[in-house]
């Protein structure tokens, strides 16, 4: 597996200046931007837990409960990247494009993993 190296991306995510998403389903863009919101006023919570000196264990399941719910957000964007980009990348049948997407789709998942 080649690390580090992006597969080019079938639906044109990575053409031009930087790296973009290609496509993202609108309602999947405005649910993650309501669920970030949502985690930046639990994340500002924890901090004034912290700040009151707050029970620790109660501190532990706010930022559980936190954990969880970033690692949502990045199962939502899993799968758009896994419905648009990778999808469209395999169709392509180009065995090179085929290859680097199924090495970063390994990257991702490892990662994901820990």
């Amino acid at each position: 597996m080649v690390t580090g190296v992006k597969a080019p991306c079938a639906c044109g995510a990575r053409t031009g200046n930087g790296d973009q998403a290609g496509t993202v389903d609108p309602e999947v863009k405005h649910s993650i931007g309501t669920r970030l919101r949502r985690i930046e006023g639990q994340v500002r919570g924890l901090q004034k837990m912290i700040e009151e000196e707050r029970y620790c264990a109660d501190v532990l399941m706010q930022l559980s409960s936190v954990q969880e719910a970033l690692r949502g957000v990045g199962r939502t964007l899993l799968h758009n990247h896994l419905k648009h980009c990778v999808t469209e990348a395999i169709r392509t049948q180009d065995p090179e494009q085929t290859d680097a997407m199924y090495d970063e789709l390994m990257e991702l998942m490892y990662k994901n993993a820990r």
